[in-house]
């Protein structure tokens, strides 16, 4: 069996990209006793984990030079691709022999480009994106999707373990994100099912909370019913995952489907959606804030 890496005190472990769900993340593995190092591009997002003992660094480059292992959280794949395999990125920096780990929601394409850049410079790159949402990070919760060689995946298992409960690897470098994508086609439609019935119960003069406690835990059930169906129904729009990332998901969905031959018109009908709501200035709030399209008529 693979070993894994180093004991927690000898592992020097970066985190790039500390938001919302990311300094929770950061925060889990600081408190297992992993010496933490931290970039970001708002210094002011990583000042609780500075508090604690992380490290500061000006640059990804800086912070590659001195970690064995780096987990990137970030944005868009043009932040990843930056991040990554620019002149100053992680592939060019990182001290041979680390393992890169990516959790951004990503292009498999990309992951996989990433993966075969790493490995010519004697670099393990692994993709795995995450689904749980800001509760999920915040409780160590999280659902890890995993691409990339097994040896790899085994050796940073453990530091897996403090982020998330569900962790498996899918398959080969691009496999974790192919496997968020699926996540995020289920959700796409799903929400469009959770928004509709809340939006019927209101409007047919139901009690909602009551609405709930009837069907969330009937056939009807999903993560997103039972934990955004409540933020709608009070009005509470504040980001666990905001809209426009979700919008760079369901977009990447749609081309990795359209480059397979596939038809998704549930993710396209809920992208429309989404895209509809951004221009009316909804793009900093979580996704949940859908809710408010058909309370509009």
């Amino acid at each position: 069996m693979t070993q894994s890496v180093k004991s927690p005190e000898e592992t020097k472990v970066g985190f790039i990209g500390t938001g919302v769900m990311g300094k929770s993340m950061a925060g889990h593995i600081q408190r297992a006793g992993y010496p933490l190092h931290v970039y970001t591009r708002t210094a002011a997002k990583a000042e609780a984990l500075v508090k604690e003992g992380a490290v500061w660094h000006e640059t990804p480059a800086a912070l590659a030079e001195v970690c064995d292992v780096i987990i990137t959280m970030v944005g868009y794949p043009k932040d990843v691709e930056e991040i990554y395999l620019g002149e100053h990125g992680l592939v060019a920096h990182a001290k041979p022999g680390s393992y890169l780990i990516d959790m951004t929601t990503s292009s498999p394409l990309l992951a996989a480009r990433i993966s075969e850049a790493a490995a010519a410079r004697g670099l393990h790159a692994l993709d795995a994106p995450v689904s749980g949402g800001d509760i999920g990070a915040r409780d160590g919760r999280l659902s890890i999707m995993v691409g990339g060689a097994a040896e790899a995946f085994e050796a940073v298992r453990p530091i897996f373990e403090q982020m998330g409960t569900n962790i498996v690897l899918q398959g080969k470098p691009g496999a974790g994100q192919h496997t968020k994508m699926c996540n995020q086609i289920a959700i796409a439609s799903g929400m469009l099912g959770v928004c509709e019935a809340l939006a019927y119960a209101k409007t047919s003069g139901l009690d909602a909370e009551n609405v709930l406690k009837s069907i969330a835990t009937g056939a009807a059930g999903s993560w997103s019913l039972s934990n955004l169906g409540p933020r709608m129904i009070k009005g509470d729009y504040e980001p666990g995952f905001y809209v426009k990332h979700f919008i760079k998901d369901m977009g990447i969905a749609l081309e990795s489907a359209q480059a397979m031959g596939m038809k998704t018109p549930g993710l396209a009908l809920a992208e429309s959606l989404y895209q509809e709501i951004s221009k009316n200035g909804m793009d900093e709030k979580g996704t949940q804030v859908l809710y408010t399209y058909y309370l509009q008529a």
